[in-house]
């Protein structure tokens, strides 16, 4: 029988790591967009802030921040809760690994995108400015499209390492792959089973995401002559 009959939970649990790997890089795009656009702004407050998110979270080990965001935001939002008279908040694995692994990334996603932003000649933003569009329009109609082509070798980068990264997830008690695999482990005293099956998933899950990526870098780069060394 397949994996002692643990196969069927395996891949529940593959679902599950799924779906926190997609909803933790949606997050992770929103922190970096918000990031990058800090860094790149007039302010002197929201570039020192940036800087010191960027620092703090990839100085740190992801799971040494996993632990502190999950124990501790949870212990800081049960204070204010007890300030206000709320009783008592419970947050679910769920989202709170979702947002952690969202906030961790979210930091190297930000340098992705500002070194992406920079990569567009600095002249069609400014040939735009010329033509009476608005630096939003800008943004959305020169600038954006345009880093997206930059952005992509990063971007996979940061993907592929997020998906590997979402075993953390199991630590808080999240019942991801990882954790059933060790639950089957200790069932069945066959770790090496479980633990390589649960290896060879994640080596199919980034060896297809390398594809997919690889095609839309090419997409994205029709018509730019690549430099060979």
């Amino acid at each position: 029988m397949l994996l002692y009959g643990y196969g069927p939970a395996i891949l529940e649990g593959l679902v599950l790591t799924l779906q926190v790997s997609a909803l933790s890089l949606a997050i992770a795009c929103v922190f970096g967009m918000a990031g990058a656009a800090a860094k790149l702004s007039g302010s002197r407050a929201a570039r020192w802030s940036a800087d010191v998110y960027t620092t703090l979270i990839r100085g740190m080990p992801e799971l040494v921040l996993m632990l502190l965001i999950f124990y501790g935001g949870q212990i800081a939002i049960n204070k204010i809760a007890d300030a206000q008279g709320w009783g008592y908040i419970d947050i679910p694995p769920f989202l709170a690994g979702v947002l952690t692994i969202g906030f961790i990334f979210g930091a190297y996603l930000t340098e992705t995108f500002r070194g992406a932003i920079l990569a567009v000649p600095r002249g069609q933003a400014e040939a735009g400015a010329a033509f009476a569009m608005s630096p939003a329009m800008v943004m959305r109609r020169i600038v954006l499209p345009q880093m997206v082509r930059h952005a992509i070798p990063g971007f996979a980068n940061n993907w592929l390492v997020m998906i590997k990264a979402s075993a953390l997830v199991s630590i808080i008690g999240l019942d991801d792959m990882i954790h059933r695999a060790g639950l089957a482990a200790a069932t069945t005293r066959a770790p090496f089973t479980f633990y390589m099956a649960v290896a060879l998933i994640y080596l199919l899950l980034t060896s297809i995401s390398i594809f997919l990526l690889s095609r839309l870098e090419a997409r994205y780069s029709l018509g730019v002559k690549k430099v060979q060394f």
